[in-house]
């Protein structure tokens, strides 16, 4: 991404009754609060929230916010468009009556961003925007968009793409998530930090990001015979993890053993063993300041040389960059 000094941008938050409320709030907040880290008097963002007809409008769980601008009310120039997630009949109710869908269809090509949180990829997909692009969305949901919409190639893992100008997430945070990257792009790194310290956001994660760890993927996965050894692994990614030794823990022959287990996880033993020593040394060097070489052997790596070449290969920074990026402070 580019980065390019702050100048004021208008924002526009889409809602609807039924949306989730945290897919509408969680941007605001990341927006708003990036105001108070750009220089002093210059404010990065100004930021508004409207409805198709404004007013009032209420969330899935009840939750009513109030003064909501309507579309029509809208200024001519809009740098981003951000629509919010909704339930099953907030969204079916916008794709009826077809305002959102004909006001987002015309302002498409004036704007420098159109973005969704969760379900809100729905709305952009009825609209005809998402065709022939990859695009993101909640898990739950992943199946019935790419029914509903075949000619959009549905990212299952992606926790939010980027095809610019359009821009979709996968969920609550993965919403945080990409107004953070967007935040970046215009800010700087620094204000985008800042931002997510102050929300006391856990890191910034990249959209390539998966939407489950390993570790969830795997335990939901592995049957009640490889489920044990899974565990193990993935509470100690350490010691001698071959496939003989790791056949002989779970009785197996070295063939069936391998075999079960890529029917079962999708990936080889050693994938799988690779995979969850990256994720270790992902959360080490996140929470920790511990030496490298110490991360290296808690995460189960040989040692610090074949800890930097698994990175390179597999995360595309070294051990160090990824800490100065997404690690705490001294």
């Amino acid at each position: 991404m580019q980065t390019s000094s702050p100048t004021l941008r208008t924002i526009v938050i889409l809602g609807f009754d039924g949306i989730q409320a945290l897919d509408l709030v969680g941007p605001m907040e990341v927006f708003s609060k990036a105001n108070t880290y750009c220089p002093a008097g210059s404010p990065a963002y100004r930021v508004l929230l409207a409805s198709p007809r404004g007013g009032d409008i209420v969330s899935n769980a009840g939750l009513r916010i109030a003064g909501t601008e309507p579309l029509a009310a809208l200024p001519s120039s809009v740098d981003t468009l951000i629509v919010a997630g909704g339930d099953e009949a907030g969204l079916r109710k916008v794709a009826a009556e077809g305002e959102l869908l004909e006001w987002l269809q015309q302002r498409a090509g004036s704007v420098r961003r159109l973005a969704s949180v969760c379900t809100g990829a729905f709305v952009l997909a009825a609209a005809g925007l998402l065709k022939g692009r990859r695009a993101a969305t909640h898990w739950s949901a992943c199946d019935t968009l790419q029914a509903m919409w075949p000619d959009i190639e549905v990212d299952r893992d992606a926790i939010y793409t980027a095809e610019p100008p359009f821009y979709t997430s996968a969920g609550v945070t993965t919403g945080l998530d990409l107004c953070l990257a967007l935040v970046e792009d215009d800010c700087g790194a620094q204000v985008a930090l800042n931002v997510a310290r102050d929300l006391v956001l856990f890191m910034r994660r990249p959209g390539t990001q998966a939407q489950f760890s390993v570790a969830l993927r795997a335990q939901g996965a592995a049957s009640s015979r490889l489920a044990p050894l899974v565990a193990q692994i993935i509470d100690d990614p350490r010691g001698d993890l071959s496939v003989p030794a790791m056949s002989a823990r779970v009785g197996m022959s070295e063939r069936t053993f391998v075999r079960r287990f890529r029917a079962e996880l999708g990936e080889t033993p050693a994938q799988f063993v690779k995979q969850v020593r990256v994720e270790r040394a992902k959360t080490l060097l996140e929470t920790t300041l511990w030496p490298l070489a110490r991360i290296a052997d808690r995460s189960g790596f040989s040692g610090l040389d074949a800890l930097h070449r698994t990175f390179l290969k597999h995360v595309g920074v070294t051990p160090a960059a990824y800490r100065s990026y997404f690690g705490i402070q001294h």
